[in-house]
This record gives structure tokens, C-alpha cells and sequence, in this order.
């Protein structure tokens, strides 16, 4: 029963990534399109379902690893997730370098352009954060990191709605919900067990 479990929970996490890739890969719209602008393109979908395993992987979520082994794994996929930003932001340069020059100074006139350019700083600021998370003292790392993972969630998941691509449309919002959700479960979670431990150390210091 056990077994079937975990592999019914990690059947659906890949489905819930995979489902809308398959789908962006069916796109008539793929025509048209460059073999760079593609590959920007996926690799936009598929840092957007990196997202959906974070949260995940760092608050246990994810049967069969471990808290240190979940831990590592976060940081290898937070890895992938800042090079698969600078994949389809490079991609995009190379295709239209004036739409990115005014994407990045947020004179674009596209409503999506903002929010993007936006979570990319965030996920580019985490990264740097992570490597002086030492020196920045673990109180003050999971703040940081808890608030930009909150504009990171939010900001990919309006670029994502916002943007009329290959991306087909349920897959998109299936996939941008299960983020969404993913990262408020574990917000909430953290929030809820910080307020317990408060709570339980205040009558030991009385």
C-alpha cells in the first residue's frame, strides 16, 4: 500500500510538470517559431515547473527522501531553475534584443513583461543569498528566502497566465495553480509550527 502511494504521489508531480510541456510541444504555433525562440520558450515551462517541486522538496512533502537528501536535492533544482531562467532570457536576446532591452528598463509594452523580469531578479537575488547563507545567519536567510520565494511564485505565475504562447491553455492554469497552491501550503505550514514553537517556549521562560 505503501509503494503504491509513493508512486501514485511522484506519478502525478510528473504529470502536473510534463502534462503541459507535451502540450507546448504540440502547438501549431511551433511553426512559426525559431529553434532558439523555441528553446527560450520550454525552457520558460519548464522553470515554471521546477517551482511546483521546491516547496515541495524543502518542506518534506515528497515521499521517499529524506530531510537531508530533500534539502540537497532543493539545491541542485535551485540550480537548474536559475539556468533555465538564463536560457530563456538569452534566448530571447538573441531573437529580439530590443524587446528584452525594454522588457528589462519595464518599458514594454506587453502587460506580462513586468512581472517576469521581476521574478527573475528574485530567483537571481536567492542565488546570490544562498552562497552567504552562512554568513547571513539562518534567521535571516529563511526570511529572505521566504520573501522573495513568495514575488519568485507570484511574479512566474502572472508572466505565465499573462503570455499567449505554445503553452495550451488548462495545462497553464492547472500547472500555475499547483504552484501557487504548492508554495501557500508551505508558507502556511512554516507560519503555523513557527507560531506553535512560540507559544510552547513561552511557558518554559516564565
Amino acid at each position: 500500500m505503501r509503494l503504491a502511494r509513493v508512486t501514485l504521489i511522484w506519478a502525478l508531480l510528473a504529470a502536473a510538470i510534463c502534462v503541459p510541456i507535451a502540450a507546448a510541444a504540440a502547438s501549431p504555433l511551433l511553426e512559426w517559431r525559431g529553434p532558439v525562440y523555441i528553446l527560450a520558450g520550454f525552457a520558460g515551462i519548464i522553470a515554471l515547473g521546477l517551482m511546483l517541486v521546491q516547496p515541495l522538496l524543502i518542506a518534506g512533502y515528497l515521499p521517499g527522501l529524506s530531510a537531508y537528501r530533500g534539502r540537497r536535492v532543493h539545491h541542485w533544482i535551485g540550480g537548474a531553475l536559475v539556468a533555465m531562467v538564463v536560457v530563456h532570457v538569452a534566448g530571447l536576446w538573441i531573437t529580439s534584443p530590443p524587446d528584452m532591452i525594454d522588457a528589462l528598463l519595464f518599458t514594454s509594452p506587453t502587460p506580462f513583461s513586468p512581472f517576469g523580469v521581476i521574478a527573475m531578479w528574485a530567483i537571481f537575488a536567492v542565488a546570490l543569498l544562498a552562497a552567504f547563507r552562512r554568513r547571513l545567519g539562518l534567521r535571516t536567510w529563511r526570511i529572505a528566502h521566504m520573501s522573495l520565494a513568495v514575488v519568485i511564485v507570484v511574479g512566474s505565475v502572472v508572466h505565465g497566465m499573462l503570455v499567449e504562447g505554445t503553452m495550451e491553455t488548462m495545462s497553464k492554469v492547472a500547472l500555475c495553480a499547483l504552484v501557487l497552491a504548492a508554495a501557500m501550503k508551505v508558507i502556511a505550514d512554516v507560519l503555523l509550527r513557527k507560531r506553535a514553537t512560540s507559544r510552547a517556549a513561552s511557558p518554559a521562560r516564565q
